[in-house]
């Protein structure tokens, strides 16, 4: 069932948001939301983004998990930008250069505390890493920040 208008709205304002959060500027990212409590982030990993032993560094990983998962979160609440307040990850595959999508859902909370998950799946459809979030409301308007509906 297609989000009304007005989720719909929201989600298109929330990709706007991540699209000019700056470091976004370091990462060839796409996120998409796909329905309330599901977020897709298709990126690209690049050689720039390896360590010394020749495979995608950490911080590629746990950028990607946590913003999927903090997106799907986000896309339940329309008033206030949500905070990570805890991310647990778990690598299973080294990341080579090439497409990777982080898939993100909700998966409980709905007042002040929220729980994400999310998993990275690399270009031959294998699961790279996995990892769980919380998440909390915080005081900062969503409508107050650069990108949010633009």
């Amino acid at each position: 069932m297609p989000p009304d208008a007005g989720a719909a709205a929201h989600f298109r304002a929330l990709e706007s948001l991540y699209a000019a959060a700056p470091i976004n500027g370091l990462f060839e990212s796409r996120l998409e939301i796909v329905e309330s409590g599901v977020a897709r982030i298709a990126f690209s990993i690049e050689p720039r983004h390896y360590h010394a032993g020749d495979a995608a560094h950490g911080t590629s990983y746990f950028k990607m998990l946590d913003d999927a998962a903090f997106y799907a979160c986000n896309s339940l609440v329309t008033d206030r930008f949500l905070l990570t307040t805890a991310f647990n990850l778990l690598f299973t595959r080294p990341l080579k250069a090439g497409p990777v999508v982080a898939e993100g859902r909700w998966v409980s909370g709905q007042r002040r505390v929220f729980v994400g998950e999310a998993r990275l799946i690399d270009s031959d459809g294998e699961e790279a890493a996995r990892g769980t979030g919380t998440f909390m409301r915080s005081s900062i308007p969503l409508a107050g920040l650069p990108g949010y509906g633009s």
